[in-house]
C-alpha cells in the first residue's frame, strides 16, 4: 500500500471511490510516512487516532456509496487554523498548548465534505516570515536536498542536527510562512494541505518545495477561525501535487460564511472543470516592472519559456504596465504590520495561552509578551505600532494605504484593457539555506516576496505552478494572477502550464 503516497490527490480521491484501497489503509501509509519523516519537522503535531476514527467513518460512507467529494481523503492542516479539542498555536511560545473549543469554518467545511486530517503542519509564527524559520517548534526543512548533497549526506546531517538541538542550517527553507504545509506536500506525507496566504505564504512555498498552491480572491474563502496576522491580506488556500488538486480542494473550501464580514456572497463554481479548457484566445499580461534587478537569469528564462507554451496553446501575450509595482513591498511592510500590532495585541496574557506573572497588570502584560513573542513578530508590532502612533499615522500608513489602492488601480486598468490574467515568476530564485537570509538584515528576508506581495495588496487570486528545475536541479515556478473571483482561468491556465512543462521529478525520500 506504500504506493498510496505516489498518487495525487484525485488519484486519492479516485481510488477510494473505486474501492482500490479504503480510507483506514491511505491514512495508515500516510502516518507510518510522517513518523519516519519527523525530521523534516513538517508537522508540530500529529493526530493518528482521529484520523483513523475519520477515515473509519468514511470507510462506512463510501461502503454504502455515500460520501462527500473529499471523502477519505488525508491532509495536513497549517497551524493557523482553529481545529475544535486539537492544539492550535500558530506555531508561537504565546499560545502553547491552546485547544480552541471550536472550529475554523475551512476546515470545518473539508471535515463536511469527508476529508481526513493527518495533522496540524508547521508555520512561521503567526505567519510572519518567508521561511519557516521563526516557528516556536523550528524550522521546518525543504525535501529537495541542496545541490551536491547525496542523500546520505542529507540523512546524516539531519540527524547529527535533530540530536543536537540544533537549527539544520545548510538545508533548504520550505519556504514561508506555510512551509510545513508545502514541505508535507513535497515530501508526499498528505496529497494536500491547507495554508494561509498574506503575501505570498502559499505561492512562494509551493514554488520553491516543486509543488502548486493556490491563493484565492480575498473573500472567496472565509477567515472565520484563521489566527489573525493581517486581516485585510489573510486568504485560506490550499497545496497540492497538481492543478486539479487544487481546484479539488478549493471547492470544499470556499463559500460565503455570514459569520465573517469579509466573506463574498458569490457562488462558487465547479473549479475541476476548468481543468483542461481552451487556453485560446486568452489574453496573458507580461509586466515589463516584474523583471527586477537581481532577479536570477534562470528565473527570467523560466519566464521566457512560460510566455512560449502559453503562445503555442493559442494565448495572446501583450506587455502590461503596472507602474506601482516597485511601491508594493514598502507598502505591505507597512500595512501588514500595522495590522498585526492591533490584532496581537490580544495576546496580554490574561484571558488565554502563555501568562508570565507580574507585580501589577502592565508588568503582566509585558511579561507574557516579551517571553511568548519570537523576534521577528516583536519586530513587526514594533513597526507597526510605530507607523500606528500620533506624528506618524499620516506619514506612513494612510500614504502605503493610497500606495496600495495605486496597485489595486494598476491591475484594474490592465484588466479592463482586455487581459485575462497575468503571467509573473513567483520567487526571484530558487530556495535558499536555512539561515542564509534575515540575519543582520531583516529586510532580505522581505525582499523573497517581491513577486507575491501585490496580489495580496489588490486582493486578487494567484496560482503558483511548478515550471522547471534550475542549474542545481530545485525547483522553480510560475505565477498566474487573475481577475478577482477569477480562478477558474487561473486553474486553465495552469494546466496548460503544467502539461507543457512536465514533471519536474520528486525528492528522494532520503530522510526515511
Amino acid at each position: 500500500m506504500s504506493h498510496i503516497t505516489d498518487l495525487t490527490l484525485a488519484e486519492i480521491r479516485d481510488g477510494l471511490k473505486a474501492k482500490t484501497f479504503t480510507a483506514t489503509e491511505a491514512a495508515k501509509v500516510y502516518l507510518d510516512a510522517m513518523e519516519k519523516a519527523r525530521g523534516l519537522n513538517a508537522y508540530v503535531l500529529e493526530t493518528p487516532e482521529q484520523a483513523l476514527a475519520m477515515a473509519a467513518r468514511a470507510d462506512d460512507k463510501l461502503a454504502k456509496g455515500e460520501g462527500g467529494p473529499l471523502e477519505g481523503v488525508p491532509l495536513g492542516v497549517k497551524d493557523l487554523f482553529a481545529t475544535e479539542g486539537v492544539r492550535t498555536t500558530a506555531c508561537s511560545r504565546i499560545l502553547d498548548n491552546f485547544v480552541p473549543p471550536y472550529e475554523s469554518t475551512v476546515t470545518s467545511q473539508l471535515w463536511r465534505d469527508g476529508a481526513v486530517m493527518l495533522g496540524k503542519t508547521n508555520n512561521d509564527e503567526f505567519a510572519m516570515g518567508s521561511s519557516n524559520e521563526t516557528s516556536a517548534f523550528g524550522a521546518a526543512v525543504s525535501p529537495w536536498l541542496p545541490p551536491g548533497w547525496s542523500a546520505e549526506d542529507g540523512k546524516r546531517k539531519l540527524e547529527e542536527a535533530r540530536a543536537a538541538g540544533e537549527t539544520p542550517n545548510g538545508f533548504l527553507v520550505p519556504g514561508g510562512s506555510s512551509g510545513g504545509s508545502a514541505a508535507a506536500v513535497a515530501a508526499r506525507l498528505c496529497p494536500g494541505a491547507a495554508g494561509t496566504d498574506t503575501g505570498g505564504s502559499i505561492r512562494q512555498p509551493a514554488a520553491i518545495t516543486g509543488i502548486t498552491g493556490i491563493k484565492p480572491t480575498y473573500g472567496r474563502c472565509s477567515r472565520w477561525g484563521i489566527i489573525a496576522y493581517a486581516s485585510s491580506l489573510d486568504q485560506a488556500g490550499a497545496f497540492g501535487h497538481t492543478v486539479r488538486d487544487c481546484a479539488i480542494m478549493l471547492n470544499s473550501m470556499a463559500g460565503h460564511d455570514p459569520k465573517d464580514t469579509t466573506s463574498m456572497d458569490i457562488a462558487v463554481p465547479d473549479y475541476e472543470a476548468a481543468i483542461g479548457g481552451s487556453v485560446k484566445g486568452k489574453v496573458i499580461g507580461i509586466p515589463k516592472e516584474y523583471r527586477v534587478e537581481g532577479m536570477s537569469a534562470e528565473i527570467d528564462a523560466l519566464w521566457q519559456k512560460g510566455i512560449d507554451w502559453l503562445r503555442d496553446a493559442g494565448a495572446e501575450i501583450r506587455e502590461i504596465s503596472l507602474p506601482h509595482t516597485k511601491y508594493a513591498l514598502p507598502a505591505y511592510y507597512i500595512v501588514a504590520p500595522a495590522e498585526c500590532s492591533s490584532n496581537l495585541a490580544r495576546y496580554d496574557g490574561v484571558r488565554y495561552g502563555e501568562r508570565v506573572a507580574g507585580r501589577e497588570i502592565t508588568e503582566l502584560y509585558e511579561n507574557t509578551r516579551a517571553a511568548g513573542f519570537g523576534a521577528e513578530v516583536k519586530r513587526r508590532i514594533l513597526i507597526g505600532t510605530y507607523v500606528l502612533s500620533a506624528g506618524y499615522y499620516d506619514a506612513y500608513y494612510v500614504r502605503a494605504q493610497k500606495i496600495r489602492t495605486l496597485i489595486k488601480r494598476d491591475f484594474e486598468q490592465a484588466y479592463a484593457s482586455g487581459v485575462d490574467a497575468i503571467l509573473t515568476p513567483a520567487t526571484p530564485s530558487p530556495a535558499f539555506g536555512i539561515g542564509e537570509k534575515g540575519g543582520a538584515d531583516p529586510v532580505e528576508m522581505y525582499l523573497y516576496d517581491v513577486f507575491t506581495v501585490t496580489v495580496n495588496l489588490a486582493g486578487l487570486p494567484g496560482l503558483s505552478v511548478p515550471a522547471g528545475l534550475s542549474s542545481g536541479g530545485l525547483p522553480l515556478g510560475l505565477q498566474l494572477i487573475g481577475r478577482p473571483f477569477d480562478e477558474e482561468t487561473l486553474f486553465t491556465l495552469g494546466h496548460a502550464v503544467e502539461q507543457a512543462a512536465g514533471s519536474l521529478g520528486r525528492p528522494e525520500r532520503w530522510w526515511a
